[in-house]
């Protein structure tokens, strides 16, 4: 199967990382509400920045238009996580 066929397939299918990060960064927007409202602006909005980056990097990937360019978003996205868990 080439590339595309199998993006294509990929695509119909569910996908547990996209529903994940989704999850994840509506979460994080949470969590970043409260940290607002307790006047925590610096932490707070690098959580924001990271957390919601995630999946924006996971859908990003998703419509790669290479193999290597879905590597290279889904490694950020990756990253990204690291960030945010720390």
């Amino acid at each position: 199967m080439n590339y595309q066929a199998e993006k294509r397939q990929n695509a119909m299918k569910e996908n547990l990382i996209r529903d994940k990060s989704y999850r994840f960064a509506l979460s994080i927007i949470d969590l970043y509400k409260i940290l607002v409202a307790k006047q925590e602006y610096v932490m707070s909005k690098q959580l924001l920045k990271s957390g919601t980056s995630i999946g924006a990097n996971v859908e990003e990937a998703l419509a790669g238009q290479s193999r290597a360019d879905f590597l290279s978003k889904m490694s950020i996205a990756s990253k990204e996580a690291r960030e945010a868990r720390y």
